[in-house]
This record gives C-alpha cells, structure tokens and sequence, in this order.
C-alpha cells in the first residue's frame, strides 16, 4: 500500500515537472529530459543482466544502436509510423541480441564480458562500414520525429517518451520482485548452484539477455524520432561504460537505483557545462567518490528489496485494520 503511494507520487511528480517543462517551451531543457529518460530504460534494462543477474555486459550501447538504425530506417527507406518502429526496434535488438548471445551463453564473469564487448565492437563496426545499408560514417538524416493521431511536437515526444520509461521500470519491477528475479538472483550468486538446483541456467541467461535488448533497442528507436539524426558514433564503447556507470552509482541490482544514477549521469555534465573540458573531470571525480565512499551505490539492492519487503508484510495488517 505504502510503495504503491510512494510510487504513484513519483509519477505524479513527472508529470507535474513535465508540465512545467510544456509551460517553458524550452527545446534544450526538454532535450535533456528526453534523453535522461531514454537513459533511465537503457539503465534499468541493464540492471537486469548485469545488476540482477550478474551478467557483466559491456555491449549494451551496441544494441541501443541496433534499436536506434532499426527504428531510422523503417522509418527513412519504408515510411512506416512511429508506433510501428518502436515495437520493431525493440524485436530487431532481441533478435540480434538472442543471436550473438547464444554461443556465450556458457561463458562467465570475466569471460561473458570480454564476449559482450567484442559483439558490441562487432555491431559498432558494421554500422561503420555497411555504407550501402546504413549509411556508414554520415549517418541517417532527416528521421520523422514522433507523430500520433496527427498530433506532434515536443510536448507528444516528451509524454511518449515518459510513458515508455514507466512501463519499461514498471516491467523491470514485475520481473526482479518475482520468483523469476529469485532465479536471477541464484544465477548471479552461483550459477553451478543455481543449475543443480534445477534451474536452466542457459535459458535463464538468454531470456533475461534478449529481454534487457528489447528494452534498449525500443530507447534507440526513441532515441533516433526524438533527435531526428543518428550515426554510429552515438553507440560506441563509451556509451555502454556510461550505462554501466550508472548502475553501479545508484546500486547494482536496485531500480530506483538505476533512475537515480541514470538522472545523475545524465543531467551533471549539462549542469557543469560552462566548465567547458573540465566538466569531464568533475563527472569523474563524482565517480571516484561515489564508488570510493558509496561501493554499494547510492541506492543498493539489499536496500531496496528491504523497503519492498516491509512493504508486502504490513499489507495484511492494514487490510486487517480497514476491516
């Protein structure tokens, strides 16, 4: 009862801040929401593997990009509509994702994320080079921005893009507060356990994998209706280390850990941007501090799932006093 409040408040506080933003009719402010949203879904969806599941995955920008070209060129080269690219980039990033991961599915620790960063660097490289499909290096142009019923502009881009973020954190929750996050959970904390325990470990794995690259390639597709330009410099390396930053500076296997470091990340460096080249070394610092000071994030996993406990225990005891 207490957390449906508490959540129901947090949504209502978005929407009182988007509101204001609407009422601004500032396009940089409402850029910058836009994209911390997008980071917030690719932040939660990460957690899933590497926070929940303990999958460290260093390719996750890879598959932001696959969502992101799926999404450009549907749109570009087919004329589809927006609500139609954003399911198929979503399906186009599972797709891939199931593909690639299907021979590392055996692999662990070190070795999973060794593998995760070369398919990243792989996807990277063909979007690069596969000149004749996506344009290499001068990118896709001139991408549709998001349009429904006839209506669009930056009011519809930031509503839509907040309603995705909510059931992308809504699905999350479901999935991490279940049995099924229990297996997670055994999968990351022994998986030679978790397999003699009767668990399929390699399903598992694949499952959870395919769902965190649905979600990333449905924030690409955003990502590409909602700057109207995409090239693959926007998904390198550096795009998943961010992504994994934020998770392990608002708690690994915590999603409103995930938000927190996803909001953080995402809105320091504009804040800190008069600082011109040095704004790269405050974030940095933020960093080193958080992890020094902070190892288990600002929002850890223990926390969290505590909070959600003694949630679900006191419901007996109000239904028990509303009679």
């Amino acid at each position: 009862m207490i957390q449906g409040r508490l959540n129901a408040a947090l949504v209502l506080l978005l929407a009182l801040f988007l509101a204001g933003l609407m009422g601004l009719k500032s396009g940089y402010f409402s850029q910058i929401a836009i994209t911390t949203m997008i980071f917030v879904i690719l932040a939660a969806s990460l957690n899933l593997i590497t926070g929940t599941a303990g999958l460290l995955s260093l390719g996750h920008g890879a598959f932001f990009g696959v969502g992101a070209y799926a999404a450009a060129l549907l749109s570009t080269k087919l004329g589809w509509p927006f609500w139609l690219t954003v399911p198929a980039a979503g399906v186009a990033a599972c797709l891939v994702g199931a593909l690639v991961a299907v021979p590392t599915m055996r692999l662990t620790s070190i070795y999973f994320a060794v593998a995760t960063l070369g398919i990243g660097e792989m996807i990277y490289v063909t979007l690069l080079n596969w000149v004749g499909f996506t344009r290499g290096p001068m990118g896709i142009r001139s991408i549709p921005g998001i349009e429904l019923w006839g209506l669009k502009g930056m009011g519809l881009s930031l509503a839509v893009t907040a309603l995705v973020m909510l059931v992308t954190l809504w699905v999350v929750h479901r999935l991490t507060h279940s049995y099924y996050g229990n297996s997670l959970r055994a999968l990351r904390e022994d998986d030679a356990c978790a397999d003699a325990m009767g668990i399929d470990v390699a399903r598992l794995k694949l499952q959870s994998f395919g769902v965190a690259c649905c979600f990333a390639g449905v924030a690409g597709a955003l990502f590409a209706h909602t700057t109207g330009y995409i090239s693959p410099e926007s998904f390198r390396f550096g795009e998943s280390i961010l992504m994994l930053s934020m998770i392990v500076v608002g708690g690994l296997g915590s999603l409103y850990g995930s938000v927190i470091g996803a909001v953080i990340l995402s809105v320091l460096p504009e804040m800190l941007r008069d600082l011109g080249s040095y704004r790269m070394i405050a974030v940095g610092l933020v960093l080193f501090l958080s992890i020094l000071f902070l190892p288990r994030g600002l929002v850890g996993e223990v926390s969290a799932i505590d909070l959600f406990r003694r949630q679900i225990r006191r419901l007996p005891a109000m239904r028990r006093g509303a009679w």
